[in-house]
């Protein structure tokens, strides 16, 4: 007699409907169709994991923009003052110092303008 799955097949099943808790109509309840599902959820949420990235720092950048811009400076000549002087801070941490703390973002603003000789 050969040896069937049984059990494991059951456990296996119920691991994915269980990771399918939430979705609509056969996406939850029918077994081929959980497996597109979760495959495909699965591929959004590695690109998505990747593109949140890219998003994240394409609001720092704006918001450095506008603030430089404040100060009379452009985004590129912000960024090429930053390595003129060696000041390594990033866009992230630029960006809430500009929005938290701007007498301290002035700071940062006028060695870069010292270091690119304004």
């Amino acid at each position: 007699m050969r040896a069937r799955k049984g059990a494991a097949r059951t456990k296996a099943n119920r691991r994915l409907f269980k990771a399918a808790e939430g979705y609509v109509g056969g996406r939850r309840k029918l077994l081929r169709t959980v497996k597109e599902t979760l495959e495909r959820a699965g591929a959004f949420a590695f690109r998505d994991r990747r593109a949140r990235k890219r998003d994240f720092r394409r609001l720092w950048i704006t918001r450095l923009s506008a603030a430089c811009r404040e100060r009379d400076l452009r985004y590129s000549q912000l960024i090429a003052g930053l390595k003129a002087a060696k000041i390594e801070l990033d866009r992230k941490s630029l960006s809430e110092i500009a929005i938290a703390d701007p007498a301290a973002f002035d700071a940062v603003i006028g060695e870069v303008k010292a270091a690119l000789k304004l």
